[in-house]
């Protein structure tokens, strides 16, 4: 959902104490790779812990793809107009999609699909807090597209450039349909801003509910995150949370004023000093709170993804025994050009 320059740090920098402490040469090797900005491949090889943690979050990612269909996909059906629908079926598609590759992207690193689905399912994995609130109005499915989906956008161009060459290259396509999925998302609070007052106090209060659990999605204070400095030694992560979200509210409060919206902090202000805009506390018990389950649809969005796995499980089923006719025919073709 977005586009932005990138600080890289000083991975060279960071990597030169694992070779001070005596590194194998497999290690020093791959930390050598890194420090020269070199993308990892499925066959290289790579330390274990780098491997699980790459399979950790890109698994998440995924999980968030899929579980992100959910507050969306119930708007399709009452779409105020037919182009409306198109559009929204189109975003949540492209959703699944997004899902779809960063799968295929842990699989590369040898993680078996069905037991990250299981993970999710069970409970055991997961994925971003901000899909376990409610879509009460139309308007919510604007401001997911503006803020959300913004959000997203600044959290994942940086992926991009991801050490890990199958996730990066997935990034690049994710970030060109995220970028129309938050313009799409835009061009529905402008409408609803531009018309009745009452569409316009719709928006205003979707905004309202939404600005804080956003600004959340770029996780706890880099002081607080478990992940964060060694993701950015090994070249996963290339800005810190704060940073990232800095930049989120730095682009975001223009955008709020053309449309005439209020962000909902007293204490939103510009700092001439700081080149940046301040911006209040954020509530990390509530942050934690619904990354722990205890959210306003925690359990109805699992509900929701387990009874939608288990009702396709027919055409899972169909797919695998159609390939297996494939091959079973295809054996047979060969067997008969051989005797011949």
């Amino acid at each position: 959902m977005y586009t932005q320059a990138l600080d890289v740090p000083d991975i060279a920098a960071q990597q030169a104490a694992p070779h001070a402490h005596g590194a194998s040469p497999a290690e020093a090797n791959f930390l050598a790779r890194i420090a020269r900005d070199e993308k990892i491949e499925p066959q290289d090889e790579m330390p274990e812990d780098y491997r699980k943690s790459l399979i950790r979050q890109i698994s998440q990612h995924a999980h968030s793809e899929v579980v992100g269909m959910l507050p969306e996909g119930n708007w399709i059906t009452r779409a105020p107009s037919l182009k409306r629908k198109e559009i929204l079926l189109a975003k949540v598609q492209d959703e699944g999609g997004h899902g779809l590759y960063l799968y295929s992207a842990a699989e590369t690193l040898g993680a078996s699909r069905d037991d990250l689905v299981d993970a999710l399912h069970s409970g055991k994995a997961k994925y971003s807090s901000i899909f376990n609130y409610p879509t009460d109005s139309w308007a919510d499915i604007g401001t997911i597209g503006w803020l959300v989906d913004g959000a997203a956008i600044m959290n994942q161009v940086p992926l991009c450039r991801c050490s890990y060459g199958p996730y990066a290259r997935a990034m690049i396509r994710v970030c060109k349909e995220e970028s129309f999925h938050q313009r799409q998302g835009f061009d529905i609070v402008r409408a609803l801003c531009e018309g009745t007052a009452a569409q316009k106090q719709m928006a205003q209060e979707s905004v309202n509910r939404w600005w804080w659990p956003t600004l959340m999605m770029f996780g706890p204070h880099d002081s607080d995150s478990e992940h964060t400095g060694q993701a950015s030694a090994w070249g996963i992560k290339r800005i810190s949370n704060d940073d990232l979200r800095q930049r989120f509210v730095d682009v975001t409060v223009p955008q709020a004023a053309f449309l005439g919206l209020t962000l909902p902090d007293a204490l939103l202000k510009w700092n001439a000093d700081r080149g940046h805009y301040d911006f209040g506390p954020i509530d990390w018990n509530e942050f934690w709170r619904v990354v722990k389950g205890d959210g306003p649809c925690n359990a109805e969005r699992l509900n929701d993804r387990v009874q939608a796995f288990d009702d396709g499980g027919w055409v899972r089923e169909a797919a695998a025994a159609h390939a297996d006719k494939r091959a079973r025919r295809a054996v047979s073709a060969a067997s008969v050009r051989i005797a011949a």
